[in-house]
Parts: C-alpha cells; sequence; structure tokens
C-alpha cells in the first residue's frame, strides 16, 4: 500500500504532488506543501515518509513522461538533466464523493506545480483549462463552501501562497463577474487571467509572503516587471486571447495612469474587478511581516474608492462577498469567537460557526449561530493570529 519516499531528491520550497504519510497513516505533509528547511527535512526523515504505492506510480509516470517529451523535443541537456523529481502528477476527475476541501487541496496542488514550472510547463493550455473547468464547477454550484476552504488554506502559512491567491480572487472574479454584466466570454476570460497573472513570480510570490522583513529594492522591481513577465510566460506557453494577456499586462495600471509598470489610464470594468479581486486577497492574506488586515476593512476601503466616494462596482463587489466572507473569524455579541460559514441575505449579517466559547475554551463541537439574532450578532472582525484553534473545514462542510 505504501513505497518508501526519497526525499533528498525533492528540493528546498517546492510544492509536493501527492501526499506524504509516516508508515502509521499519519499525514505528514499535505499535497501542495513544501519542505521548507533541511531542518524540516530532517524532521520529516525520522518518521520514515511514505507514499500510496497508486500515487508513487503515478508521480513515477508523469516524471518519465515529461522526460520523454523533452528528449523528443531536442531539449537541451542541462534542462534535461536538472528536470525535478516534482513534476505535475497528472490529476484524475474528481470523485463524486469528494468534498470541496478535497477537490480545492488537489487543485490547489495542481496550479502550483503549473505556476511553479512557468514557462517550461507542458500542454499548459489544456492542463489550465482542465483546472479552470472544476473550479468554475465549484464557484457555480458551492460557492460559499469554496470561499470558507480557500480562506482558510490563505491563512495557512504552510501552503503556496501564489496559488492560492490565484484561485481565491479567480473565484471573486466569479462571484462578481455576472452579477456586474459582463459577458460569458469576458467572465472565462478574466478567471484565466486571475489565475495566472502572477505566473511570471510565483516563486518570488511565496518568498516574499514568507519573508519576515520589508521588500529590497531588487524585490520591489521584481514586483514591477512581473505583469511583463507573465504576459511574455502566457506568450512563450502558446496563451493567444489579447483579452486575457492584456488583463494580465496591465493587472496594476489605474485609471488615473499611476499605476505600473507603464503608467497606463485603464478603466475597463474586467480590469478593475481583477485588481479588486487582487487587492482584496492580497489585504487579508497574513504574511510573516505582518498580519492579514481585517475583511470589513478592505471592504469598506473598496466600498469607497480611492476619492472616498461610493463606488458602484466596490459596491456591487461587497454586496457578493459580504463583509466577513467565509472561512474569516469574527468574535460575537455572546463572547464567543466565530469562523463565518455562509453569507447571509445582509453583508454583515453572516452564518457563523462558534468554535471558541465565552470563556476561552473551545467548544467540543461547532454550533450554528445566526448572527441576525442580536444574541449572536457579530461585534469584531479577528485577524486569524488571534485565533489559536485549528480549524477541521471537513467537518465544518459536513455540518453545513
Amino acid at each position: 500500500m505504501y513505497k518508501p519516499l526519497p526525499l533528498d531528491a525533492i528540493a528546498l520550497h517546492q510544492p509536493v504532488p501527492v501526499n506524504v504519510w509516516d508508515p502509521k497513516g499519519v499525514l505528514l505533509l499535505r499535497k501542495g506543501e513544501a519542505i521548507t528547511s533541511e531542518q524540516h527535512r530532517g524532521h520529516l526523515m525520522l518518521h520514515s515518509p511514505m507514499v500510496l504505492e497508486a500515487d508513487w506510480r503515478a508521480w513515477s509516470y508523469s516524471y518519465t513522461t515529461e522526460l520523454d517529451r523533452m528528449v523528443r523535443d531536442n531539449a537541451p541537456l542541462n534542462r534535461i538533466a536538472g528536470l525535478s523529481q516534482v513534476v505535475e502528477v497528472q490529476a484524475a476527475p474528481a470523485r463524486e464523493d469528494a468534498g470541496p476541501a478535497e477537490v480545492w487541496a488537489d487543485l490547489h496542488a495542481a496550479l502550483n506545480t503549473l505556476l511553479y514550472k512557468g514557462a517550461e510547463a507542458s500542454q499548459f493550455i489544456d492542463r489550465l483549462s482542465r483546472l479552470e473547468s472544476q473550479a468554475r464547477a465549484l464557484w457555480r454550484d458551492r460557492p460559499d463552501e469554496s470561499l470558507l476552504v480557500l480562506v482558510q488554506l490563505l491563512f495557512d502559512p504552510r501552503l503556496g501562497y501564489s496559488a492560492t491567491h490565484a484561485l481565491l480572487s479567480a473565484g471573486l472574479c466569479a462571484l462578481v463577474s455576472p452579477s456586474a454584466g459582463l459577458p460569458d466570454a469576458e467572465q472565462g476570460t478574466l478567471f484565466r487571467a486571475a489565475l495566472t497573472m502572477n505566473i511570471g513570480m510565483t516563486r518570488a510570490h511565496d518568498a516574499m509572503a514568507r519573508q519576515p522583513g520589508p521588500l529590497s529594492d531588487v524585490q520591489r522591481q521584481a514586483v514591477r516587471e512581473h505583469p511583463l513577465r507573465s504576459a511574455a510566460v502566457l506568450r512563450e506557453l502558446g496563451v493567444d486571447d489579447p483579452l486575457w494577456l492584456q488583463l494580465v499586462r496591465e493587472q496594476h495600471e489605474r485609471p488615473d495612469g499611476s499605476g505600473y509598470p507603464e503608467g497606463l489610464q485603464v478603466t475597463g470594468m474586467a480590469h478593475r474587478l481583477l485588481q479588486m479581486a487582487d487587492v482584496y486577497v492580497a489585504c487579508i492574506s497574513p504574511r510573516q511581516s505582518r498580519g492579514g488586515l481585517l475583511s470589513q476593512q478592505v471592504a469598506r476601503e473598496l466600498y469607497l474608492g480611492p476619492d472616498q466616494q461610493p463606488d458602484p462596482l466596490g459596491a456591487l463587489f461587497v454586496k457578493n462577498i459580504g463583509f466577513y466572507p467565509p472561512g474569516s473569524y469574527v468574535r460575537l455579541a455572546s463572547g464567543e469567537v466565530a469562523v463565518v460559514a455562509r453569507r447571509g441575505a445582509r453583508a454583515n449579517a453572516p452564518l457563523v460557526f462558534a468554535i471558541v466559547g465565552r470563556q476561552g475554551m473551545p467548544l467540543g463541537e461547532p454550533t450554528l449561530r445566526d448572527t441576525q439574532d442580536p444574541a449572536h450578532e457579530i461585534k469584531a472582525g479577528l485577524p486569524p493570529a488571534e485565533v489559536k484553534l485549528v480549524v477541521n473545514v471537513a467537518r465544518l462542510l459536513e455540518r453545513l
């Protein structure tokens, strides 16, 4: 059932494409996580890391297939010799009995590896298309559960930040773009642009999220240049959709021309929505160097706009996402701490699970609370650093 895993063949900070277990079936490293240091590698080795035999076969097949493709394409010998053991394991179609937590974990791992490979990814458009199809179906059919899973993944420092950022940004665009009146074809292009907008700096994106201090001048320059680099990588991978490339290239341009990298004046609806989703996710994300901003604070700023006047698109964004998205934390009038489970009829009154009692002790069973009830109304949002409890997302989803 299990096969030993040679961890010394896996480079640091590379997303692992399969789950890693100990011989007793305890999960050591979740698919999409990475070995963060040699000390971390040594700790894992002490537990005799294993992978499921089926995962090992899929992993080996994906590696030899990629190696064969590079040889047939006459790739340079140094590229062939440097082929990482961490290649993308071809994802099987989602099982009918798989829940959102499991499917999103698989999609995160697949996108993480695809973005890391960048310009060297094979069959990029086909792979991204399959991933997009599954992701958009989840956002369409199970939006609240998807928000709950991905916001919680965003709070998990062990996972690749760039891939989580991309999946959540794309989902926010998917939730808002229909009510914004975007044509169906443009909605699809916007979704793909959100998934790939940082492909030119994925490794740096993850490194910056883990970095305890401010960015260096070199890093700041890389950030300013990444929209053009990302568009260039996508062209190299075969993307020829003008709007897709334009959205990626102009993701940080502004209506008044104050953006970067070229100082263009950009006012298109799809551009603005991509920027809102990007800013929202970046702001609520906790980093090593700072805690995440509270979601209601970010929503309020989007609603008012840069000139402190109500912004119709910002108002639409807040109406669709709410002040407290599923997956975020709040303190209730009862004194309990809760995790948001579903958006409510009002932006400030979602359905929540109380997870910590008024005395500060974890509750044995998460309890549903309706925040429209004055006894359980939300008194404040809470940053994830203040919640000293690991939320079992799959268990919460079973109770919704």
